[in-house]
Formats: C-alpha cells, structure tokens, sequence
C-alpha cells in the first residue's frame, strides 16, 4: 500500500469497553495502535452478543468500509469464518479461536505463565491451604488458566488445594461476587479469577478492611486500586503491541492468516494488578519470608522464584514453562511425561485438572 493511503479496522467487543476486564483491555489497545500509526482509522461496537456478530461485521464491511474486522470473543468464530467467505478481498482476524482460511487470521495472548507466577505466591501466602478461583465458562482456555495456577500454588505449597466457583458469565459481577462470597464462606483465603470485572477483588479488600486478610490476583487490567491491600499481584494483557505488528504486516503486505500466540517472551503478558508494580509492596516482606527448595534454582524465596521464573519465561517456553512433566491429572491420570512440556494443541485443547484442583469440570 502506497504511504497516503489509510487502513480501516473494525473492532467487535462481547462486553462494554468501561468492564475493566477482556473489552476494556482490548480497547487499550485499539487506542495505541491507532496512536502509533498515522494511516490507521478504527471504529468498534461494544457489547455484541454471539448471536449478533454477523449483522455488525456485515456493517463494518458494507457501510463502514473496513478492510479489517477485529473479532474479539471464542463465541464469534464461526460468523467470521463465513464472513471471510462472503467478503474474500477483506481480511479479519479472530481472537481466541482456532479457525483460520485464507483471508481469516487468529490471535491470542495467552496468560497461563502468569497465573503460574500468581500461583507460586498465593502458594506461599495462604494459610488455610484453601485457595479459590471463579471462572466464567468451561471451556480450554480457563481450564489452562487454574491449572496453570494449581501448578504454581502447588510449586510452593504441596499441601494446598485449589476449589473452582463457575459463573456462566464473562461480565457478572453479582455472579462473581456471589461466588467470591462462598469461596471465602468454604475457608479460602486466597481468590483468582478469569471474569471481566473486579467483584472479586472488591469482596476480597472488604473482608480484608474488616480483619480478614483475603489475598486475590487481579485479572486482565490494572485491577490494584479496588484492592489495594488485597491485592497481591495479577496477569495483565498489552494488546496494543499485537494490533500494532498485525495491522503493520496487514498495510505492508506481509500479513499471513496464521495464528498469533503471544506469550511473556513477546511482551504481550505481563505480571502484576498494575503496570508500575509486578508485586503489591504490601506483600514483598512476607512472600520474602517463605523459602521453597527447587531442582534447578535450590533454595530461594518465593519472592526470587517470582523473579527467576518470569526471567525464565521472558526468553521462551524452551527455558521454563508451567506445563513441564511429569504432570498427573485429579483422577492421578499421568497427563504430561517427565522430560516433555505440553504442545500448543495441548494446552488449546486441555480439558482435565491437574492433581490439586478439586472436582470435576462441568459438562
């Protein structure tokens, strides 16, 4: 594309852009990409429900003449593979899925290394051993995301058991609340999340104001101020960098409809409840205190830990990954063998706890 010529990008977001969770965040970086790049127009829509997707790509395409569509939930993918059909001189990219044709790309950054390194400390903090996790929908995705969690809990805390609360919502924070509530009511003193508001940071600083001390890892976006002494630390997505490599390859030509999968060494997943601070100063002193022993490390506190397996993780999945064997599920099924880390197609596929998650996932 010549230098005076413009690209339109259409972004489709499932929640309002105000959730302060998945839309929220994704809108970020519509915004910085758009910055960033001087022959960029963007428009979106928020809140479209799965159902509702075809009409508003139909739109973008047809009244907003978008050369490409954004597709930002797991439940738009089959009306974006069939828009790529019906439109063939457009391209669109679909975030989480894993269909892809010739004019249809995929996208994901993925959070599972940092809600191990969330694990490691809430493995170190928890002193009911009980540590809870509400989750929207059973699909891969989540399940990757506890067990990632587990694992690192686990790591630092072989005696600890995670327990999962399902809300059936992406945006429900009277749903996550509610579940929050029983976690705590069950004894866990320790809360993780993948739902798109911060109820259940809110639940974990109101107990804490009142004496009981709920540790809760933010999700998504910088979630640390409703908790500021709840809070321990969180996963937190830069999509801006992604949109700005994908729209970059789109207008010089080199784009592929391959899938993206972005990880810590990309720069897309980023430890911390904000952006200043990977860990809550108010929690440095104590995860300083607890030492753990590790084959390739030795002796160290969870606080290092943190430190040298995100170092780790920052150079690639080849140096530390969370889902290194052996690796045994709930039913004590061996899932991953010493010696081999999951694939790609395993981990997008992963549909079983790992031993220290209890219960079923529902059907």
């Amino acid at each position: 594309m010549s230098a005076e010529k413009k690209l339109k990008a259409g972004f489709v977001y499932v929640g309002p852009v105000g959730d302060y969770g998945w839309s929220h965040a994704h809108d970020v970086g519509r915004k910085y990409a758009e910055k960033k790049l001087p022959w960029l127009n963007t428009v979106f829509i928020e809140s479209v429900a799965e159902a509702d997707s075809a009409r508003i790509i139909d739109r973008f395409i047809q009244e907003e003449k978008c050369d490409v569509v954004f597709t930002t939930s797991f439940g738009y993918m089959d009306d974006t593979i069939k828009a790529g059909i019906k439109y063939p001189d457009k391209h669109f990219m679909h975030c989480s899925g894993f269909k892809q044709t010739k004019n249809v790309g995929t996208y994901f950054a993925d959070l599972y290394q940092t809600y191990y390194l969330n694990g490691l400390m809430a493995g170190g903090l928890t002193k009911s051993n009980k540590i809870g996790y509400v989750a929207a929908f059973p699909i891969p995705e989540l399940v990757r995301h506890i067990n990632a969690f587990a694992l690192g809990i686990k790591a630092v805390n072989p005696k600890a058991e995670v327990h999962v609360r399902w809300t059936y919502a992406w945006y429900g924070p009277d749903k996550a609340r509610e579940a929050a509530e029983a976690l705590i009511a069950e004894g866990c003193d320790s809360l993780a999340f993948t739902e798109d508001t911060p109820a259940v940071i809110e639940v974990g600083q109101e107990h804490t104001e009142k004496g009981k001390q709920i540790f809760t890892f933010s999700h998504y976006s910088p979630m640390q101020p409703y908790g500021k002494d709840s809070v321990v630390s969180g996963q937190l997505v830069d999509w801006g960098v992604m949109y700005e490599k994908i729209l970059k390859d789109l207008y010089d030509g080199t784009w592929k409809s391959d899938d993206q999968w972005w990880l810590v060494a990309e720069k897309a997943a980023i430890l911390g409840g904000s952006f200043d601070e990977p860990i809550n100063a108010k929690f440095v002193d104590a995860l300083k205190t607890v030492s753990v022993e590790t084959k390739d490390l030795g002796n160290l506190s969870v606080y290092e830990l943190v430190f040298k397996r995100y170092e780790q993780m920052k150079k690639g999945t080849d140096v530390f990954d969370p889902y290194m064997g052996p690796i045994s599920d709930n039913t004590g099924k061996l899932q991953i063998k010493a010696g081999e880390t999951a694939s790609k197609g395993d981990l997008l596929s992963i549909m079983y706890y790992v031993d220290n998650v209890v219960g079923s996932i529902p059907k």
